[in-house]
């Protein structure tokens, strides 16, 4: 698709038309504290990522067709603290007020694990099921863990498509959603195995907010950046499971050297996914912030 063809930069999407009008403010819907996180992630595999063992507990796999990768060659090695991840574009589909009207912040309901269905329409994106497990900690405090921070994230469905901005999906809202940090600086979505589209690296977007309360306005995000996909756990996916058939060309025409965001390093974005295709993975991965 065209938009996809394009450099990742912000200055897309102003000249994208038809967005919805806002809905309901999420700042008078907010309900801070409901919805406890789980603390126990289920099918995960023991990770081979020494950064990501030492901050994210994860429980082992029984399916004998599971795999385990983070792309060790440039992933985090460092048992202690990992240094602080980069500075990225959100991106021309953040929904976050920046570039457009649309802003998906300001939803109500925007506050959620499972990002799978759209809060508009209820209708539900369709994939191989993904469990991100994310932590965050402090580069300037040892690593001490960020608890009460809020991470909004997003990326594209199985089609490389982004809602809220893609042809045929700006009613739709999947894909989105905001999780606050527990004690333990961890949270959690449900989502699916993104596509690669088109001139870009199997990504994921996000951005971190001191806490959920302000995480209604890029203007308060305190980092901006992208995770990455491991290339063995994306090829797999894309073989094997019905409706990313468009990702195996594209996966075969790009890799991280010749990614216009990752091509400078990726050592702290790579995430550790552990799981297969019929029974779904589980992404980890340990995210330093210099607050």
């Amino acid at each position: 698709m065209e938009e996809h063809r394009v450099k990742d930069s912000m200055g897309l999407a102003q000249d994208i038309q038809n967005m919805l009008a806002r809905p309901l403010n999420r700042r008078d819907a907010l309900i801070l504290g409901a919805g406890s996180l789980a603390t126990l992630l289920v099918g995960c595999g023991g990770s081979t990522d020494a950064a990501n063992n030492s901050y994210a507990t994860t429980s082992s796999s029984s399916s004998n067709n599971s795999s385990s990768s983070s792309n060790n060659n440039n992933s985090s090695s460092s048992s202690t603290c990992p240094n602080p991840v980069p500075t990225e574009t959100e991106g021309p589909y953040p929904a976050d007020g920046h570039n457009s009207r649309v802003n998906a912040l300001t939803r109500s309901g925007i506050v959620r694990r499972n990002i799978k269905p759209s809060l508009f329409t209820g209708n539900v994106a369709q994939g191989v099921p993904l469990t991100l497990a994310i932590k965050l900690v402090n580069t300037n405090a040892n690593c001490a863990v960020l608890s009460g921070y809020a991470l909004y994230l997003w990326h594209c469905d199985r089609d490389g498509n982004y809602s809220l901005y893609s042809s045929g999906l700006t009613n739709e809202d999947y894909l989105r959603g905001v999780q606050e940090t527990d004690s333990n600086g961890m949270l959690y979505f449900d989502t699916i195995f993104p596509a690669c589209y088109s001139g870009r690296w199997p990504h994921i977007h996000f951005e971190v907010y001191p806490n959920v309360s302000v995480a209604t306005t890029y203007v308060n995000q305190v980092k901006t950046s992208q995770f990455a996909l491991p290339a063995d756990v994306c090829s797999t996916v894309y073989n094997q499971a019905s409706g990313y058939s468009n990702s195996v060309r594209n996966l075969a025409q790009v890799n991280l050297s010749s990614d216009n965001i990752f091509n400078d390093g990726y050592s702290t974005q790579m995430m550790t996914v552990t799981g297969s295709v019929s029974e779904g993975y589980t992404a980890t991965i340990v995210v330093g912030i210099a607050v």
